[in-house]
């Protein structure tokens, strides 16, 4: 087959916070710089396996050259030593190197051969065979620059620094960005096989031809500069970097699911900005305790709210991680929730079991506040959505992203828990009030809209992500050529 086209391979590790970059990224990539595009989407399970294909089919089938794959379901759940101290990365890593041999033999099989591979933090292990193919490599940060900073920075950082990170709780020192502080950390050893493995990635990272982030230049211009600038960050990667986002999952009119009219039809009954929305992602879990104590946080904060309902989890936060697309297992809300909840709510919110439109919810006029586990994609789609946040991190690099949003961008108010590790009722009522009724969150709502605004620019024709993606496909073409 003859064309001019920059054919790319994208290969998105499991989870929905990976996957629905990438996708946007392929659909940009295509639309917008005329490359065909394959995504591999690395399924980690059986379970998973239809509903994730039939959501990315709705999303992408209208769309002239955007192939998506999907790998055999792979789990490993028994290869995971239960000693690991993150025994989520371990799972996703070794679920992206059994699909690897799949995702060859079709790169092989292809008629017009690619010339450029985009892999996310988890997808490194493809890197060589990308070089023994003579592909183009690129690695995609799912998240924001102040992380990608920090990713970038770790085989730099010394064993002492480290050491006195892990064990005196001093904050990291990051160049040209905020230092991290303990409690936000992903680093609580400076030394195993955790560590090494972040040390190890990050030297595969700055191996490739470019890394591209899912921000943007005035969202964040400390840390964008520190990663870009030659003289800071920018100097240890071989390649350019590229703040390319905000990167989210757009909302188009398609035939909605039972739980998706329920919700709107609801909605579009109240009032502006009235409506507080809580969900933890599409992996993060309460604690049965927690989950309880957000219940009556609720009834006491006074607002109408719509809350995505998960089953509790004692000791993992990410429990749900796999498991998130396809449901629970068969137990009800009236089983973790308080009794007569459901029933002395019924006038002012709705409960939604495991999953609901997040885009489209955020999207709605009628919402006000977002109560969120502060995932990347998350975080993007409230601003995106001109909607301020309570922010309630989980696990990965959340506490991170919570710190940004409430001390650099003041779109937020953070989640503090008590002794005993559970955010008491009385204190999930005042920040749900914070935001929705006093002025604190009057004032939230006026910045977040002006993030809402630059993003939107950033992304359009000449704005300062647009561009950059403009040049990071030229030099693909230059070199596929």
């Amino acid at each position: 087959m003859v064309t001019t086209k920059t054919h790319a391979v994208l290969l998105a590790s499991p989870g929905m916070g990976h996957l629905i970059p990438t996708v946007e990224l392929g659909k940009r990539l295509t639309t917008h710089h005329g490359f065909e595009v394959t995504i591999f989407v690395v399924i980690a399970t059986t379970d998973s396996s239809d509903t994730i294909k039939s959501s990315l089919l709705q999303q992408t089938s209208h769309i002239n050259g955007l192939n998506i794959i999907a790998t055999p379901p792979v789990d490993v759940s028994d290869k995971i030593d239960p000693s690991d101290s993150s025994p989520l990365g371990a799972r996703i890593i070794l679920t992206m190197i059994e699909s690897l041999p799949f995702i060859r033999s079709k790169i092989l099989s292809m008629k017009f051969p690619p010339s450029v591979l985009i892999v996310d933090i988890f997808g490194t292990m493809a890197l060589p065979m990308a070089r023994d193919l003579n592909m183009s490599t690129y690695v995609f940060f799912t998240t924001n620059a102040w992380f990608s900073a920090v990713f970038i920075s770790v085989p730099f950082i010394t064993n002492e620094a480290f050491s006195r990170h892990a064990k005196d709780h001093e904050p990291l020192l990051i160049p040209g960005c905020e230092p991290v502080r303990f409690e936000d950390t992903l680093f609580h050893s400076p030394w195993g096989p955790t560590h090494d493995g972040f040390v190890n990635n990050a030297k595969e990272i700055l191996s490739v031809d470019g890394i591209l982030i899912n921000t943007w230049q005035d969202l964040e211009p400390g840390a964008t500069k520190a990663v870009i600038d030659n003289e800071i960050l920018g100097r240890f990667a071989k390649g350019p970097v590229y703040p390319v986002g905000p990167l989210v999952r757009t909302v188009e009119p398609k035939e909605k699911r039972e739980n998706e009219n329920l919700i709107s039809n609801w909605l579009d009954r109240q009032t502006a900005e009235s409506v507080i929305f809580l969900s933890f992602g599409s992996g993060g879990t309460l604690s049965e305790v927690q989950t309880r104590e957000l219940a009556y946080g609720l009834e006491l904060s006074e607002q109408k709210f719509v809350w995505v309902v998960r089953q509790p989890s004692k000791n993992d936060a990410s429990a749900a991680y796999f498991e998130a697309v396809n449901g629970g297992n068969g137990s009800t809300m009236v089983d973790y929730l308080p009794e007569g909840f459901l029933s002395r709510t019924k006038e002012v919110g709705i409960c939604i079991p495991t999953w609901a439109p997040q885009a489209e919810i955020l999207k709605h006029p009628a919402t006000g506040g977002f109560v969120t586990h502060c995932g990347w994609n998350s975080v993007l789609e409230s601003i995106l959505s001109g909607v301020p946040m309570v922010a309630w991190p989980l696990y990965a690099e959340q506490n991170m992203n919570a710190t940004m949003l409430c001390e650099e961008l003041g779109v937020a108010v953070r989640a503090t828990a008590a002794e005993g590790g559970v955010v008491c009722r009385e204190e999930i009522a005042k920040l749900i009030r914070r935001v929705m009724v006093d002025e604190e969150g009057v004032a939230m709502r006026v910045k977040v809209k002006e993030y809402k605004v630059s993003g939107e620019k950033a992304l359009s024709m000449f704005g300062s992500s647009h561009e950059s993606l403009c040049q990071m496909a030229k030099e693909c073409q230059d070199c596929g050529a």
